[in-house]
C-alpha cells in the first residue's frame, strides 16, 4: 500500500529541513507498524527563495518535486500534486510544521475502516491567532453555512488522508476558481474529523495576510452559493416598493400642505443610498461573471516549469 504526501511550497527554504527530519520519522514509524511504502512529493508553486534547490537536494529515494513556471497558488499546488500523486492514500499538508506529521498515523488507521474515505484535522481553537482575523473566521464559516448546501466544518484545513476514489472525485473538478474546503465538502464521502491544536510555525513567515485570506472567503462564496445573487434581487425589490411608498407619501403631503420644495437635502441623501446600493448589486453581478469569464477561457490551472523526472533524464542524456 503506498501512500502519497502532497506538500505544496512557497517560500519556504527554511522549514523544509525541520519538517524532512520529522516526516521521515513518521514515514519509519508507519512502515514498521503497517509495511506500507511512501512518496513524498513537494510541489515548488513559483518561490523566489531557494526552495527549489532544496527540494532538488530531497529528490530520490521516494521523494518527487514539481515546479511551476510561476505562482499560481495554493489551491493550484494542492490539484497538481493530486494529479500526479500515484498512491492509493493521498495526504495534503503544509510544509512549516503547523500540521503535525505525527497525526498521518491516526489518519492512516482511520482509513484502514470501509466506513470513512477520508480522514481530516480541524483546529479546536483559534489559539495563537490575532483576536480579529479569528473573528472574521469565525464569521465566515458561519455565512457560509448558512448560505450554502455544501458544510465546510469551522476550524476545517487542508491537513487530510484520503482514498483514491475520493481523489478521483475531486480530480473531476476541474474549475479553474478553485475554494478546496468547498470541493472536500462538495464531493461528499464520509470524513472523520480529528481535532489538534494550532501550532505555530517552525520557520519562515506565513503567505496568508488578512486581505489575502478576504478575497479567499469571497472565492468560497461566489463559488459555493448563489445567495447574493438572490440578495441583490430581494434588495431591489424591497427598494422598488420603498421608492413607490415615498413617491405617495411626497404627492399626498404636497397637495395637503403644498411643499415641494422643502426635503431636498432628505432626497439627495435618498439618491446617494440607492446609488450605492445599485453598486452594490452590481459588484455583485460583478463577481459572477468574473468568474464565469475566467472559467470560459479554459486557462490551465497550473503550468509546470520542471519536475523531478524530467531532470534526472536530463542528467541521464547529458
Amino acid at each position: 500500500m503506498m501512500v502519497s504526501i502532497i506538500v505544496p511550497c512557497y517560500n519556504e527554504e527554511e522549514a523544509l529541513p525541520y519538517f524532512m527530519r520529522e516526516i521521515r520519522r513518521t514515514e519509519a514509524e508507519l512502515s514498521a507498524a503497517y509495511g506500507c511504502t511512501f512518496e513524498l512529493l513537494f510541489v515548488d508553486d513559483g518561490s523566489k527563495d531557494r526552495t527549489l534547490e532544496v527540494l532538488r537536494s530531497f529528490a530520490g529515494d521516494g521523494v518527487r518535486y514539481l515546479s511551476f513556471s510561476r505562482n499560481f497558488g495554493k489551491e493550484a499546488a494542492m490539484y497538481a500534486g493530486l494529479q500526479h500523486a500515484r498512491g492509493e492514500y493521498v495526504a495534503i499538508m503544509d510544509a512549516d510544521l503547523q500540521h503535525p506529521p505525527a497525526m498521518l498515523k491516526e489518519m492512516y488507521e482511520g482509513l484502514q475502516s470501509e466506513e470513512y474515505d477520508c480522514v481530516a484535522a480541524r483546529r479546536e481553537s483559534r489559539k495563537g491567532e490575532p483576536p480579529v482575523r479569528s473573528f472574521f473566521a469565525r464569521c465566515f464559516y458561519r455565512l457560509i453555512n448558512r448560505i450554502s448546501d455544501t458544510e465546510i466544518v469551522d476550524g476545517a484545513c487542508d491537513f487530510r488522508m484520503m482514498k483514491r476514489r475520493m481523489v478521483d472525485a475531486i480530480l473531476s473538478m476541474g474549475e479553474y476558481n478553485r475554494f478546496s474546503k468547498g470541493i472536500f465538502g462538495w464531493v461528499g464521502f464520509r470524513t472523520k474529523w480529528l481535532p489538534y491544536e494550532n501550532v505555530e510555525r517552525v520557520a519562515g513567515e506565513t503567505k496568508w495576510s488578512f486581505w489575502k485570506l478576504l478575497l479567499y472567503s469571497l472565492q468560497g462564496i461566489v463559488g459555493f452559493s448563489t445567495v447574493p445573487l438572490a440578495l441583490a434581487s430581494v434588495l431591489g425589490l424591497v427598494l422598488c416598493v420603498v421608492s413607490f411608498l415615498m413617491v405617495l407619501y411626497i404627492i399626498i403631503k404636497t397637495l395637503l400642505f403644498g411643499d415641494p420644495v422643502g426635503g431636498w437635502p432628505s432626497l439627495a441623501c435618498m439618491v446617494m443610498f440607492m446609488g450605492g446600493i445599485q453598486l452594490f448589486c452590481m459588484g455583485i453581478l460583478g463577481q459572477y461573471l468574473a468568474k464565469t469569464y475566467l472559467e470560459t477561457k479554459h486557462r490551465p490551472i497550473y503550468i509546470l516549469a520542471e519536475t523531478d523526472e524530467e531532470r534526472s533524464h536530463g542528467e541521464k542524456m547529458d
